[in-house]
């Protein structure tokens, strides 16, 4: 009871402020004392609002009371630091929910410290002490306050884990290593915590690399970012440019024209005004003579009228052209009309042709992305053919897919097979256009880029936007679409078109079709064409292969995927075989 007496003196000494004994104690007109510095930094915070109260019961003081030292207070504070004794710790060191509490303390507990795995006992700083300090506590193993100590003992003996059985991946005790776990492979724990430990030390290292690399990633993407809004926005300005001179030069042929109309108009009319005066007038000649021989012919007198017949006859004789042989018909300007829609049609014509080809070098704009990023970014959604699904990046009246043999054929390109890319074993003719497998290696000079074992060959062209073109094959040939930094060198799969991620090739045998990519077959039913379209979209993603029969195209097998590289058509002619492929520049 007399513990409790004098704590309760210690929380009486204690400044509610910061919750520490009262150093320099000072007491406000209300009653209540704290720390000098506590309080004056509480009230110059308060001034804000232009008041001073007391934190406890909130009354208010105007003017600012003058603090003065409580003497009392001071000089008990001072005695109990002379005795030795301790002020009783703030709340905040008292257990709360969620804490780990001491197990040695009586009524209210404190926050423990240390648990230890010897003693399945948690201590606070006041009663870990003996651990500390007691030979017999050395080899005891104290760990961060832990509520989960029942976790460390075996449900079954009430006895500690100490050791991990290997045969059965889990802890045990050491009457379970006597028992059930008799004759397994086991290791104290802490021998495996160890070698765990270097695989969790591995697995950091392993992640701490990969986040570099992303890090750079990042860094990488966001200067693409960059840059593709920097050459986008040049790319408006440029073309807004281009068309506002386009709008002013048609404008200024608007102009012309119609300037040349009115000059035409301004022309014409006079000319019509003058035929009119002249029509007028010969009229009102007519008229007088023809009054004139009115009256000659009331005239009784034949004497009289003879006299004046020869002069009025001779003079009604005269005529002038007619005026209705210089005026044309009511349509005087419809050739021009006429001449103006043609032109408007052809400049529809232009325009809808070139906005395709417009379309398609938007469509070219693509993100420059690793291929390691790609596989191993686990919010990538993977397609079946192991392809990226990603929508093309901008479009600008992007042309329909084309559904007809002619509509591919707008697409087509002459392309021509690399010798330098030509394995020994393959033969290019007919302009490097033709590829054919021979039994006899050839002496070809070395080069990077030259397959050293399989029996390919990639064309020099790379593809990009819409490209279409047939390639005509005979015995057993491989046709693919790579990308540009596929492995040359070597017989692993690395190197061979459709058994690695970096390429899709169509097998034609007589027998028929088969499509592989990641090593992966799928076999295609149908008939067998000796002539195989190939038609790839590169900002789509899209990737088919159709059977060319006459003017019929059947699809063999489509791709949907994200290509990050510059793609190249390829061939695989296997040695055994007497084989050809070939791709056609004359499609019609």
């Amino acid at each position: 009871m007399a513990q409790q007496g004098v704590q309760l003196d210690h929380e009486q000494l204690c400044c509610s402020i910061c919750l520490d004994l009262l150093k320099a104690p000072v007491t406000v007109p209300c009653g209540h004392s704290y720390c000098r510095t506590c309080i004056e930094g509480y009230w110059n915070q308060d001034d804000q609002r232009g008041r001073s109260s007391c934190p406890q019961c909130r009354q208010t003081f105007i003017p600012r009371p003058v603090l003065k030292r409580n003497t009392m207070l001071a000089e008990v504070v001072e005695s109990l630091k002379k005795t030795g004794l301790q002020a009783a710790p703030p709340d905040h060191c008292y257990a709360g929910p969620g804490d780990v509490a001491c197990d040695f303390c009586t009524g209210r507990r404190l926050k423990a410290v240390k648990t230890c795995l010897q003693c399945l006992v948690s201590y606070c700083d006041t009663h870990l002490q003996p651990h500390y300090q007691s030979p017999a506590f050395k080899r005891h193993q104290l760990v961060q306050a832990s509520g989960e100590l029942q976790e460390n003992i075996c449900s079954r003996h009430n006895e500690v884990r100490k050791l991990f059985c290997r045969t059965d991946q889990q802890c045990i005790c050491s009457l379970c290593f006597m028992d059930e776990h008799k004759g397994h492979d086991t290791t104290s724990a802490a021998a495996e915590r160890a070698e765990r430990q270097k695989e969790v030390d591995r697995s950091q290292q392993n992640i701490q690399q990969r986040i570099q690399e992303r890090e750079k990633d990042v860094k990488g993407l966001h200067q693409e970012v960059e840059s593709i809004k920097h050459h986008a926005d040049r790319a408006v300005e440029d073309s807004d440019t281009i068309f506002t001179e386009l709008i002013s030069s048609m404008e200024r042929r608007r102009s012309e024209v119609r300037q040349l109309i009115r000059d035409q108009q301004e022309r014409q009319v006079s000319r019509a005004e003058e035929l009119r005066r002249r029509a007028e007038q010969e009229v009102t000649e007519l008229r007088r003579r023809h009054a004139e021989l009115e009256q000659l012919s009331l005239t009784e007198d034949h004497i009289r009228f003879l006299q004046r017949y020869t002069s009025s006859l001779s003079t009604t004789s005269e005529s002038t052209h007619p005026v209705s042989s210089h005026v044309r018909p009511l349509r005087h300007f419809e050739d021009v009309t006429v001449a103006v829609s043609k032109m408007r049609d052809r400049l529809e014509d232009i325009l809808t042709e070139e906005g395709t080809n417009v379309s398609v070098a938007v469509n070219r704009v693509d993100v420059s992305l690793r291929d390691s990023l790609l596989a191993q970014s686990p919010e990538a959604g993977l397609c079946a053919s192991g392809g990226l699904v990603n929508p093309p990046l901008v479009s600008l009246s992007t042309p329909a897919e084309p559904k007809t043999r002619a509509e591919f054929l707008k697409y087509s390109r002459p392309i021509t097979l690399d010798p330098n890319t030509a394995e020994e074993h393959l033969s290019l003719s007919k302009g490097n256009r033709k590829v054919t497998v021979i039994n006899k290696s050839q002496s070809l000079p070395d080069h990077p880029e030259r397959f050293t074992y399989w029996q390919q060959v990639l064309s020099r062209e790379a593809l990009s936007g819409r490209w279409y073109s047939e390639v005509e094959w005979s015995g057993h040939c491989g046709i693919a679409v790579s990308h540009t930094d596929i492995s040359r060198h070597g017989w692993g799969d690395k190197c061979k078109f459709g058994s690695n991620d970096k390429s899709w090739s169509l097998v034609c045998t007589k027998r028929g079709y088969s499509f592989r990519h990641r090593n992966i077959k799928t076999p295609i039913p149908g008939c067998v064409s000796s002539r195989v379209g190939v038609y790839m979209d590169h900002s789509a993603g899209t990737l088919s292969f159709y059977g060319v029969s006459d003017d019929t195209m059947t699809v063999l097998h489509t791709v949907h995927a994200t290509f990050t590289h510059n793609l190249h058509v390829g061939f695989r002619l296997p040695l055994s075989s007497e084989s050809t492929a070939e791709l056609l520049c004359e499609l019609n």
